[in-house]
């Protein structure tokens, strides 16, 4: 039988509060967020590696204090932003001297009226070579909260989440064989949801033990 064309659809990412799955590799962060009224200065850096579930934390923040995300390199002006507001992905805009400008203004603009700045980034800030000494050292300067290794359970969670995002439904005993052979890294494991979900519409099957195997074969010949 022929396989079928697959379109990539937008994938609606759920960003609730009650989305968020903690465990012990994201407590501390999870901790950091709810007490942000207590934060030194009134700002803090969140790291952590790719889809460690940074984006969501800061939905949560932003809703929670009533502010908005930004993008670092997005489209935006410091004089605009009012309230609280995170700023997502600063590792992304290093040695980009505009950038790294409009960034410092915005932070001293929050700190002048004494508004929360939260900032996101992968790695640690020390390792961003961020260009601009005064932004790099405020930045350093912040409270930093990063998020752990993922365990099995938060592993889980995050495959389930993003087969949920997806309107994936898996049979049973596929997250087992997944935490038992899949990379462990938030990134992998959504790697491995998009290339069942690809196939899966492809083949109009569902998703079982045999098409993750041929799945993660295939990822592995292409590494």
């Amino acid at each position: 039988m022929a396989e079928q064309l697959v379109f990539d659809l937008p994938v609606k990412t759920a960003f609730g509060r009650d989305d968020f799955f903690r465990s012990a590799a994201n407590e501390a962060a999870v901790a950091a967020i709810e007490s942000w009224p207590t934060w030194p200065l009134g700002k803090m850096v969140l790291a952590g590696p790719a889809g460690a579930g940074k984006s969501h934390l800061a939905q949560i923040w932003a809703e929670m204090v009533e502010g908005s995300v930004i993008a670092a390199n997005g489209d935006w002006d410091a004089r605009d932003i009012g309230g609280a507001v995170c700023v997502e992905n600063v590792h992304a805009i290093a040695g980009q001297r505009a950038q790294e400008e409009r960034l410092f203004h915005l932070h001293n603009i929050q700190a002048q009226q004494e508004r929360p700045l939260l900032m996101t980034g992968q790695g640690v800030p020390s390792g961003w070579a961020i260009g601009l000494p005064d932004l790099a050292s405020r930045i350093q300067g912040s409270l930093l909260v990063q998020l752990g290794a993922p365990d099995d359970r938060l592993l889980a969670a995050v495959f389930l989440k993003q087969c949920a995002d997806r309107q994936l439904q898996v049979e049973p005993g596929v997250v087992d064989y997944i935490l038992r052979r899949a990379e462990r890294s938030f990134v992998g494991m959504r790697d491995l949801v998009g290339q069942m979900d690809h196939l899966s519409l492809q083949r109009k099957k569902p998703i079982g033990q045999g098409m993750v195997r041929e799945i993660l074969a295939q990822m592995e010949l292409d590494t």
